[in-house]
């Protein structure tokens, strides 16, 4: 089965409000160049084998192009975001609607709880590791963990430039991944260092250009160009890097990753592996959410 992986087209992409560091309404972004940051990336992919599957834009919705932001996917589960922001909330209906469409079981989280999706959660073999602090809280992180029924460590988020966790640490492969240290408290960077065999260091200089925030598809690492650093060290784990560019978007404070949701699983996410969780059951779906607020189409 090939890659699967949604995105947004950019069409009503702009920087209209200031909710990070790096958006500023008075610099804004040019929507040319913007489309062909996209399109580099899209083309990327489909060259790769990746089956991309596109939602369609809407006008007031800027970020709807950040499609990590849609929210958690674990098998046949969809856990749709609920955004911190009311400027973004607007998003979270037409992704459940796609996610609909798509067969997948909805799992609302709990009112009261922000959770901004495979932005701030990300599966590295059997662990999910969660961002919080600056968009989503720790509880969304145990809940979801307790209904999922998978080991979950929350890691909190120290620097406001790195607002969610895809914009500092990227699995790569199971037990293998990469990262900014200076993102996390030191009890953040423990964890790290013990749950994940292999962790490369993402300088300073290469992480503040979003370095980490990459695509993976099997052994190709896609990712905003100018890392040479990374890019050697990617490369003598045996991956090839394809580095393109995403000024526009990281001037919204997103690049490569935040542009993509990975619908069958991460690459380094166990979960994806073998035939059981491709054919699991909605039954067994049912029984792992027991108590739990469950929507299906």
């Amino acid at each position: 089965m090939n890659p699967s992986i949604l995105m947004c087209p950019p069409d009503y992409f702009g920087i209209e409000y200031e909710i990070n560091p790096w958006m500023n309404v008075h610099v804004g972004s040019d929507q040319d160049t913007a489309r062909r940051q996209w399109s580099a990336l899209y083309e990327v992919l489909t060259q790769l084998g990746v089956e991309v599957d596109l939602i369609e834009p809407v006008p007031g919705l800027p970020d709807l192009v950040f499609t990590a932001n849609a929210g958690l996917i674990y098998k046949q589960i969809f856990i749709p975001s609920k955004f911190r922001f009311g400027v973004r909330q607007g998003e979270q209906v037409h992704f459940e609607r796609w996610a609909q469409a798509r067969g997948f079981t909805i799992l609302p989280l709990p009112d009261g709880m922000n959770f901004e999706g495979a932005g701030d959660a990300l599966f590295c073999g059997d662990t999910l590791f969660a961002g919080y602090r600056f968009r989503s809280d720790v509880r969304s992180h145990q809940w979801i963990g307790e209904r999922l029924e998978v080991p979950t460590l929350p890691l909190e988020l120290v620097d406001p430039r790195f607002y969610h966790l895809d914009t500092c640490f990227c699995p790569l492969a199971p037990g293998v991944a990469m990262y900014y240290p200076g993102a996390f408290d030191e009890y953040g960077r423990s964890v790290l260092r013990d749950r994940i065999g292999q962790l490369l260091e993402v300088s300073a200089e290469e992480a503040a250009s979003f370095s980490c925030n990459a695509v993976v598809v099997g052994r190709t690492v896609i990712m905003n160009q100018g890392a040479p650093k990374l890019s050697a060290s990617l490369q003598d784990l045996g991956y090839q890097v394809i580095g393109l560019s995403f000024t526009e978007f990281i001037k919204s404070g997103g690049s490569a990753k935040c542009l993509t949701l990975r619908i069958d699983g991460e690459e380094a996410a166990s979960w994806r592996l073998g035939e059981e969780a491709a054919s699991l059951t909605t039954t067994a779906l049912e029984a792992s959410c027991a108590g739990s607020m469950i929507s299906r189409r």
